[in-house]
C-alpha cells in the first residue's frame, strides 16, 4: 500500500493533525511572547523606581486622599524623612486604602523623598502584577510545548504497536462546544477510539475495515490506518480509548457515501475551515478573563491580555483534543 500524499515522506505524524497542533501552539506562543515582552519591559521600569527607594522610616496614614494623578485611589501619608521636616504626601494605592491612623513603613528615595512608598502602594502592586504576568507567560509556553512533545511521543509509540484488523464505524459526538470523531468498534465489548479529524473520515462507509495499531481492549492509546481514494491514511489518536459511549449528540456516517463526499472532504481539509469550526471554543475567553481581572483587580489591559491568552489556549485545546470541523 502507498501512503497518502499528506503522509508520504514525513511519517505518520506529518499529517493534518500535526499541522493543526503546530499552528495552535504557535498562536499560544505568540501571545505568550507578546505578554512576556510587555511584562518584562513594564516590570523593569517599575523595579527601577522601587530600587531607588532605599531609605526606611515610619509614617502615619492620615486618611484617604483625592484620586492620585492616574485617577486611582490614594492616601495622605504623614511622615518625616531623616534630618528633614515633617511632610504630607499623596501615595497611590492599588486596593482598599488603609484606615486613618494606620502606622506604615515608608520606603523612599533619599535623594528625592517626594515619592514615598507604603505597603500596598500602586507601584508595588504593579510590580507584582507584571512579575505574575511574566511568570504565567513562561509557564504557559513551557506547558504547551511539553504537552505537544508528550503527545507526539505517545502517538509515535501507538503507531509502532502490532497491527490487527477490525470493523469500526466513524461516529461524531457533539458535547457543548466540543465535536470529536471516534472509531466505534463492532466487536464486543465495544470500544470508542478518539481520532483527529482527517478528510478521509467523511467518506468512510459504516461499517468499514481498518487496521488498528494496538489492542483497544488492553492499550490506552490506539492508532489506526484506513485506505482512502489516494492511498493509506494514518488516523492519529486524539486521546485514550473510551470504555463507555461518549455523551452528547451522536452523528453516524452513512452506510454508503454519496457523490458529494469528495467536494466536502476537500472543503473540510482546509485549515481555515478548521479554525472557523474551532471559534466556539473561544467564547468562554472574555468571561474567564473578566473573572481573572476581578480577582487581580486589574483594568482593561489585564482583561484584554487574559482574553487573548485564554482564547489562544481554547484553540490549542481543540487542536490537541481533536476537534472535528465536519
Amino acid at each position: 500500500m502507498r501512503l497518502s500524499r499528506t503522509a508520504a515522506g514525513g511519517g505518520p505524524l506529518a499529517l493534518r493533525p500535526l499541522r493543526h497542533a503546530l499552528l495552535a501552539t504557535g498562536l499560544v506562543l505568540a501571545v505568550c511572547a507578546l505578554l512576556a515582552t510587555t511584562a518584562a519591559v513594564s516590570f523593569a521600569t517599575t523595579a527601577e523606581r522601587i530600587a531607588t527607594a532605599t531609605g526606611r522610616t515610619l509614617g502615619v496614614v492620615d486618611g484617604p486622599a483625592d484620586d492620585s494623578a492616574d485617577g486611582g485611589p490614594a492616601v495622605r501619608l504623614r511622615w518625616t524623612p531623616p534630618g528633614a521636616a515633617e511632610r504630607v504626601d499623596v501615595v497611590a494605592v492599588g486596593g482598599p486604602a488603609p484606615a486613618a491612623g494606620t502606622r506604615a513603613e515608608v520606603a523612599f528615595d533619599p535623594a528625592d523623598p517626594s515619592a514615598p512608598l507604603v505597603p500596598g502602594a500602586q507601584v508595588l502592586v504593579d510590580g507584582d502584577r507584571w512579575l505574575t504576568v511574566l511568570s504565567l507567560a513562561v509557564v504557559v509556553a513551557v506547558g504547551v510545548l511539553g504537552a505537544l512533545a508528550w503527545q507526539i511521543t505517545v502517538r509515535r509509540r501507538a503507531f509502532a504497536r502490532p497491527v490487527r484488523t477490525a470493523r469500526v464505524r466513524r461516529v461524531r459526538w457533539q458535547q457543548g462546544l466540543w465535536t470529536r470523531s471516534y472509531l466505534e468498534t463492532e466487536s464486543n465489548p465495544q470500544r470508542w477510539i478518539p481520532v483527529h479529524f482527517d478528510p478521509v473520515l467523511v467518506g468512510l462507509p459504516a461499517p468499514t475495515t481498518v487496521r488498528l495499531h494496538g489492542d483497544p481492549l488492553r492499550d490506552r492509546v490506539v492508532a489506526a490506518t484506513v485506505t482512502g481514494p489516494d492511498g493509506v491514511h494514518p488516523l492519529v489518536p486524539s486521546g485514550p480509548v473510551r470504555l463507555t459511549e461518549p455523551r452528547g449528540h451522536r452523528t453516524d456516517n452513512p452506510s454508503r457515501p454519496d457523490d458529494t463526499v469528495g467536494q466536502r472532504a476537500a472543503a473540510l481539509a482546509r485549515m481555515a475551515r478548521q479554525l472557523r469550526a474551532d471559534l466556539p471554543l473561544v467564547v468562554p475567553a472574555p468571561f474567564l478573563a473578566l473573572l481573572w481581572t476581578y480577582v487581580d483587580r486589574g483594568g482593561v489591559l489585564t482583561w484584554a491580555s487574559a482574553t487573548a491568552l485564554t482564547a489562544a489556549l481554547g484553540l490549542w485545546l481543540g487542536a490537541l483534543r481533536g476537534s472535528d470541523p465536519s
